[in-house]
């Protein structure tokens, strides 16, 4: 018997959880700043409700209709689509494996803003002290002590938790972590608007640029954001779903998904920006000067803005980092049942020989980002997974769910019966024409701009393996999954009789 959630609340946790990760906090703020401030809004709520939405509808519909991980879900909707499931369980093995890392340096930097260990200049101590970068990209060097060590802890609880299963593990873990990042989060932005220079912060993240939102680069980016921070297309939500109750409602709860994960942006837009406001007050400059996104906002530009800030500065950075880690968990956590997930399904193995054999190589293979060289590796690799992995795969599951299979009417059907908000003509359009769209015109400027220069000035022969070698092989890996034969009954969704749980909706 498939395992299932224990409540309606406990999927929700679940799938925001996944969706809130260290992207929403370190990404969607610079992204909304540098598209316009608070004219960014329109076109990322527009997004939201043409591609965000009604993806999470589609996918949290072919979870629940076919009750099983996504290679197993896509292969009951069409056996030619059976590849597209293990291709995007393949981009979430890879983003696992580097994802750990970046949890790993949160959690030692929690360690090191309790004392302010990381000194003034922050950013050599990140590069030279912490991660000890002194190779050329290529090169790997050693093991990282400061790194492997959070490592193996950040692996021992996410692999903890998956094999505790779904409702004692993944369910409770979330329901743990979601409210205590929230309330750790809300202590964060109640301390920054109070500081001194925050309005400032805040007038550039809100103050809208109208002249900006005619231009196709911002409503790209809009489509760009809503995309990557839903969990869309890394073949989660469908596994997620797949554990859903027959009659739970997948349209209200992908709106409740949805939503949440936009609310949670932007009370991380006004946490990040009220204390950029104060760093630039401090430093007489403007906010424009001091703002960052990604990396070095984490980890460079906060260690700064920590060092000056008045009072309990120590405790302020550790709830920050301690935030990153716990977003950072419960996306994990999620990214790797999809391999658990896949597993289990196609081979017919127990959870615990899953979790061993998928978690634990994901875990050996995430040493490599925990060496010298492996900020290079975590660069490449992140950029070109989600540039021609995650992208590019949610283009080719839309087109083919829409357009060559033909499914959307059959899937409305099925969502619209087990829920009480029921979707109309608006969501046929959405995936059958506009997302389709604008996925593709991203999917041909970011082959486009990969071409026409190396990414960060990387050698090309360190590119071919770390990037494109990346991108190409979870495709190669995806077709190759794929050819392994079903037993015999596997591809026939099962019935009511042989499902026997909880139900809720």
């Amino acid at each position: 018997m498939r395992e299932q959630w224990g409540t309606r609340a406990g999927f929700i946790l679940a799938a925001v959880g996944s969706a809130v990760g260290l992207g929403n906090i370190w990404r969607f703020p610079y992204v909304a700043y540098e598209n316009g401030g608070g004219a960014f809004f329109i076109p990322y709520l527009f997004a939201l409700l043409t591609a965000g939405i009604p993806l999470l509808i589609m996918e949290f519909t072919i979870g629940q209709k076919y009750r099983g991980s996504a290679p197993l879900s896509y292969a009951r909707l069409n056996k030619k689509a059976e590849w597209i499931g293990w291709w995007q369980v393949a981009i979430s093995f890879v983003i696992a494996t580097y994802y750990a890392v970046i949890i790993a340096w949160a959690m030692s930097y929690s360690v090191f803003a309790i004392n302010l260990s990381w000194g003034e200049d922050t950013g050599g101590f990140l590069f030279g002290e912490y991660l000890k970068l002194d190779v050329d990209p290529g090169q790997i060097g050693s093991l990282v002590p400061g790194v492997f060590i959070p490592l193996v802890l950040v692996w021992i609880v996410a692999l903890g938790v998956l094999f505790a299963g779904v409702k004692k593990g993944i369910e409770l873990a979330n329901r743990i972590f979601i409210p205590t990042l929230v309330i750790m989060f809300l202590i964060i932005v109640i301390r920054a608007v109070t500081l001194e220079g925050a309005a400032t912060g805040l007038d550039a993240f809100f103050k809208p640029d109208w002249s900006e939102i005619l231009s196709p680069g911002v409503w790209v980016a809009a489509y760009g954001q809503i995309f990557f921070s839903l969990s869309i297309a890394f073949a989660i939500m469908i596994t997620y779903s797949s554990y859903l109750p027959r009659k739970a409602d997948v349209n209200n709860n992908a709106f409740i998904a949805g939503f949440s994960n936009s609310g949670f942006e932007l009370l991380a837009g006004i946490g990040v920006f009220a204390v950029l406001g104060f760093m630039a007050t401090q430093a007489g400059t403007t906010v424009g000067e001091v703002a960052a996104g990604g990396i070095g906002l984490a980890f460079v530009v906060f260690p700064q803005i920590i060092n000056s800030l008045p009072g309990l500065n120590g405790l302020f950075g550790f709830l920050f980092f301690a935030s990153l880690v716990f977003a950072g968990l419960s996306s994990l956590i999620s990214i790797v049942e999809t391999f658990v997930s896949a597993l289990q399904d196609k081979f017919k193995i127990s959870r615990t020989k899953a979790v061993l054999f998928g978690g634990g190589l994901s875990a050996l293979i995430s040493l490599l980002f925990a060496t010298q060289g492996g900020l290079f590796l975590l660069d490449a690799a992140d950029h070109f997974i989600n540039s021609f992995g995650v992208a590019l795969a949610g283009l080719v599951s839309v087109i083919a769910v829409s357009w060559f299979f033909k499914q959307l009417n059959p899937l409305q059907k099925h969502g619209n019966e087990v829920s009480d908000l029921r979707t109309g003509t608006w969501w046929k359009v959405c995936l059958g024409v506009i997302t389709p769209i604008v996925l593709g015109y991203m999917a041909v400027q970011n082959i486009i701009n990969s071409i026409s220069e190396n990414y960060e000035g990387y050698p090309t022969s360190f590119l071919l393996y770390s990037g494109w070698g990346v991108a190409v092989g979870a495709i190669i890996v995806g077709f190759i999954l794929s050819l392994t034969k079903w037993k015999a009954g596997d591809l026939e969704v099962p019935s009511e009789d042989q499902e026997k749980g909880a139900d809720f909706s």
